[in-house]
């Protein structure tokens, strides 16, 4: 009851977060409900079932990403002067943060299964002149309780990961002489990318007879492909971080200037928290350039089904929300900063223009970077 109320008197900003992920979470439940209708009529292809859960996985997990970093944003949940009196320390903070991320969650599960039934014609009949009827499976009967389990694992999930990412930790303590965000993943995620285009092209060349059934008509290819970009995916993720630290180093070469200075100075400092949201766009706009580059050399075949569009514009949409929302989360946590700046007498335009010139940078690394890795995944795939 009281996430319920705070989330009624929350402001109007922090609740077009929480439909966000409302609506994330409806189109992932959708996701869901319409891979057991699949499996509800097609009984004989259990392992096609099994495969197009598991890859409701990808959009199921941007949009857990997505709900933690809207949780991380929520005012509500910061520890504040004089809360740990009335009973609201650090730990019932953080159980009011899971519970809100469950509610909204909930609530677009909700959406997701009324909608389901409403193009299903177990409401109100079969909509669109039955147009969705062979691919919901409508003339055979839902398991409900197999609908709720599913719709009940992205809240149970999202709630999980925003309590443990929010809970209370003390902070270690740092070696003197060490640098404060000093990233240590570059290696790893370098070493992942490598890997994951590896295994990429082995599964594209190899000429593999059975193809990974998709939601939708996706289907030519053979799972290994799909590992392979988790893997460079991961990668991308892991790097993240020490890029974004080392267009921070960038920036201050050869003498800098004070805004150079400041602007490298904020990267390194944020690296870690807009590093691996940086390196997930990264990753899934690869894979994006990578399913169109094999779209045209298929002229135009129809490999993309709605339900597969549906996930990718899912995942799309939930990892650009997240790097959004990292970088208003490094806003506020320069708010001090800026402030102090601004009291010395730093003219407003100096902040500006390090803002730019940190865009510019990450541009001009991440840019290149995903046009490489989207021509490199896309290699085996079209050849």
């Amino acid at each position: 009851m009281l996430a319920l109320r705070l989330a009624r008197g929350a402001h109007p900003l922090v609740l077009t977060r929480r439909l966000l992920v409302a609506a994330a979470a409806a189109g992932v439940g959708f996701l869901l409900l319409c891979t057991l209708g699949y499996a509800v009529g097609h009984p004989e292809r259990s392992s096609a079932s099994v495969l197009r859960l598991l890859w409701c996985a990808l959009p199921l997990a941007a949009t857990v990403q997505f709900a933690v970093a809207v949780a991380r944003t929520d005012p509500s949940t910061r520890p504040r002067p004089g809360l740990s009196a009335i009973g609201l320390g650090p730990a019932r903070l953080t159980a009011i943060a899971a519970a809100s991320t469950a509610v909204a969650c909930a609530l677009g599960s909700m959406v997701a299964l009324l909608f389901y039934l409403h193009l299903r014609g177990d409401i109100t009949g079969l909509p669109f002149d039955g147009a969705a009827a062979d691919l919901l499976a409508a003339d055979e009967p839902i398991p409900l309780a197999a609908a709720l389990t599913l719709l009940a694992v992205l809240p149970v999930v999202a709630a999980t990961a925003a309590g443990l990412a929010l809970r209370p930790r003390t902070a270690p303590a740092e070696p003197e002489g060490a640098e404060k965000p000093m990233p240590s993943g570059l290696p790893w995620g370098i070493a992942l990318v490598a890997v994951g285009l590896a295994v990429e092209t082995y599964a594209g060349r190899s000429g593999a007879p059975d193809g990974l059934p998709l939601p939708g008509r996706f289907d030519g290819n053979p799972a290994g492909v799909l590992a392979g970009w988790v893997l460079t995916a991961f990668g991308l993720a892991m790097a993240g971080p020490g890029i974004t630290h080392g267009c921070g180093r960038l920036l201050q070469a050869a003498r800098p200037g004070a805004v150079r200075l400041l602007a490298g100075r904020v990267l390194m400092d944020e690296s870690r928290r807009i590093g691996r949201p940086l390196g997930v766009v990264c990753a899934v706009v690869s894979g994006i350039l990578a399913a169109a580059a094999l779209y045209d050399a298929d002229n135009g075949s129809d490999a993309f089904g709605p339900l597969t569009g549906l996930g990718a514009s899912l995942i799309l949409a939930c990892t650009t929300a997240t790097l959004l929302t990292a970088a208003l989360e490094s806003k506020q946590g320069r708010a001090h900063t800026t402030e102090a700046l601004l009291r010395i007498g730093a003219p407003p335009t100096v902040l500006r223009t390090a803002a730019l010139m940190r865009a510019g940078a990450l541009l001009a690394v991440f840019l290149p970077l995903t046009w490489l890795v989207a021509k490199l995944a896309a290699l085996p795939l079209t050849g």
